[in-house]
């Protein structure tokens, strides 16, 4: 089990994030092109939504097969220090869903540190890797996204590439599966129209950042979680 699968019983806000890059390792100098995530709030997928695209300032490469994202479409796209308070205000006080997350934690710790900023997403928020809770529900399977969409039945017709917003709406449905209860997806009550990344929504007050408490389950949740998926 990697660090970055924490439990975290009774949660409330959820935020499924994804990205694209134009390769597989940071330290090669590969970067974040796109980044999307979607909340969840009391085990409902709203339509609060993340989405931006980001100029790298490299080529792309061989990665637009992936995900189809080209570097002309790139041109005029903000770099990452332009959303980076949006996007750390968007993610503040929830806990992060990620699938494989010390891949997208790599990248973004890695765009975060070129920026100045020395904290981690990790210190700022909890983590709960689906790859490796997969592997804790069942062992011996395939356990990416495809697999997993096949597994509980979720359609992934619209997935013809990978897709930073697309990928984190459906682990979002995903993620409700596999912890044991089915969501209405957008609330009916709730406006329709996504409401994506304008700060107003998702304004916070970061002066106290560095006060940030990580609350991790103590040994009797995590016996009692892992109790369950045994069941």
């Amino acid at each position: 089990m990697n660090q970055f699968y924490v439990i975290m019983p009774n949660m409330e806000r959820l935020i499924v994030l994804d990205t694209e890059t134009t390769g597989i390792n940071p330290k090669e100098g590969h970067r974040i092109i796109e980044v999307g995530a979607v909340q969840i709030l009391n085990r409902e997928i709203t339509n609060t939504e993340f989405h931006k695209y980001i100029q790298p300032n490299r080529n792309v490469g061989e990665s637009v097969n992936i995900h189809g994202i080209t570097d002309k479409f790139l041109i005029n796209k903000p770099q990452f220090n332009q959303l980076s308070e949006d996007l750390l205000s968007f993610i503040d006080g929830s806990t992060l869903i990620i699938h494989n997350a010390p891949f997208d934690l790599g990248f973004l710790n890695n765009e975060l540190k070129m920026i100045g900023i020395k904290k981690k997403i990790e210190d700022l928020c909890p983590v709960i890797d689906t790859l490796e809770l997969s592997k804790e529900q069942r062992p011996g399977t395939m356990h990416n996204l495809d697999a997993l969409c096949r597994r509980f039945g979720i359609d992934t017709s619209a997935r013809t590439r990978h897709g930073a917003l697309l990928d984190a709406q459906i682990l979002a449905q995903v993620y409700i599966a596999m912890t044991g209860g089915q969501s209405i997806l957008f609330n009916e009550e709730t406006n329709t129209k996504p409401q994506m990344s304008d700060p107003s929504l998702v304004k916070k007050n970061r002066e106290n950042k560095d006060n940030i408490k990580v609350i991790y389950a103590n040994s009797e949740e995590a016996k009692k979680h892992k109790k369950y998926f045994n069941k």
